[in-house]
């Protein structure tokens, strides 16, 4: 069996304007990202007789997932971006970077500000997972960048051979077997 798992083509609403943001600003910008068009390219999905399709349901994800898989696609929000819910509401300006670590280690420390643990994160990505592999048909999964680390993880766990990344690049298809 082969999985894909795909990031969304990329998003044409860039990173905010000033170096630095406040916490409103950051919660403000991912409103922006997530309703954002995004720049299509052409995917290489290999030889392969794609089946099946997941895809999250935010834009940036269905219009990938639109683009470069011509049946039906099955859109779920499980395979949704972890939130970037600040666990803090600063009004001092802070780099975007030092905003995301905060939100990242609030995440991984189950803070209480955080709307899903890393725990919850996993199993709802494995489940995708659970239901690809019961179809038993060849299936591209279309999500973002930070859920496909975990699914790439996850697939590895299940006995799956494929390439290893960290930050997925947009609109490649990254292609899994076992």
């Amino acid at each position: 069996m082969k999985i894909g798992l795909v990031r969304h083509f990329k998003v044409k609403r860039g990173y905010p304007e000033n170096r630095l943001i406040s916490s409103s600003d950051l919660v403000k910008w991912v409103k922006e990202y997530d309703e954002s068009e995004v720049e299509e390219n052409p995917v290489e999905l290999g030889a392969v007789k794609w089946d099946s399709c997941y895809s999250s349901d935010l834009p940036r994800a269905r219009t990938t997932a639109e683009a470069i898989y011509s049946g039906e696609i099955k859109e779920t929000s499980k395979l949704r971006e972890i939130d970037l819910v600040p666990p803090f509401d600063l009004s001092l300006r802070l780099p975007l970077f030092l905003h995301l670590i905060m939100i990242r280690l609030a995440w991984l420390f189950k803070h209480s500000s955080q709307p899903e643990s890393k725990d919850k994160t996993r199993k709802r990505l494995d489940e995708i997972i659970t239901q690809a592999e019961a179809e038993g048909k060849d299936c591209l999964i279309v999500s973002h960048g930070g859920v496909m680390d975990i699914m790439r993880k996850n697939l590895r766990k299940r006995g799956y051979k494929g390439p290893y990344f960290k930050v997925p690049i947009n609109g490649k298809l990254y292609l899994f077997e076992k």
